[in-house]
């Protein structure tokens, strides 16, 4: 009995070892193992894999680290919703390969927004740095949390979470800059992938998950360019 007692809780004790272990390991991004790791964007790779291999150390230079991406505003009339994302990444700033975060400038027109959406690798802290904006996000539990943004103000978006950006002022655009948790974070906007992916969703399946009719499954896809 004593064997089988000590079995019992060295397998139990292991379990678990092994689980907070697993847990230390799930990381937006892997801590990287140089000083950097200036990407090569212009050899073509024969595979893929996480990032992108670094140039020779030799050849580093300061504008690797540097990037007027976020300078100039975006076209906030690209799509319905009246916003644009410019986010850095491994083309417009080399530099940024391997450590585990990027920017993103969010400019949104008067009364635009930014509909709702997550990050699946990231979270995200937003600024605002003109005009006021009101941003929120909702929990697993349905429970959400929300707050006017002035200039100066900073929010934080948890990872994985849909949160969304809507510019209050009806006459003035805003502005506002997102440092975010991965070099990759992604981003899926609810609607879209919901209304206007490929293939597209069963329509008995948005009737139900919406509950609405086919009549108005077929309006939104076309509004949505879906």
């Amino acid at each position: 009995m004593p064997t089988k007692r000590f079995f019992h809780q060295s397998f139990s004790t292991n379990v678990i070892i092994i689980f907070l272990l697993g847990l230390g390991l799930v990381k937006p991004d892997p801590d990287p193992l140089q000083d950097y790791c200036i990407a090569n964007t212009k050899t073509r790779q024969p595979y893929s894999f996480n990032g992108l291999p670094c140039i020779d150390p030799e050849l580093v230079l300061a504008s690797h680290f540097s990037t007027p991406a976020l300078s100039k505003p975006g076209n906030t009339r690209a799509n319905p919703f009246g916003f644009n994302v410019t986010l850095t990444n491994i083309q417009n700033l080399p530099g940024i390969n391997t450590q585990g975060l990027s920017m993103a400038r969010v400019d949104i027109e008067a009364n635009g927004l930014v509909p709702p959406h997550s990050h699946p690798r990231a979270s995200e802290v937003t600024i605002c740095l003109k005009g006021q904006i009101i941003v929120g996000f909702v929990t697993t539990s349905n429970h959400m949390y929300t707050q006017q943004l002035r200039s100066g103000e900073s929010f934080v978006f948890p990872k994985g979470l849909i949160h969304f950006l809507y510019n209050m002022d009806q006459m003035k655009p805003a502005l506002a800059i997102s440092g975010l948790s991965s070099q990759n974070p992604g981003a899926q906007i609810v609607s879209l992938a919901t209304f206007a992916s490929t293939p597209g969703m069963p329509d008995e399946v948005l009737q139900r998950a919406f509950q609405i009719t086919r009549p108005e499954v077929a309006k939104i896809r076309k509004n949505l360019g879906g």
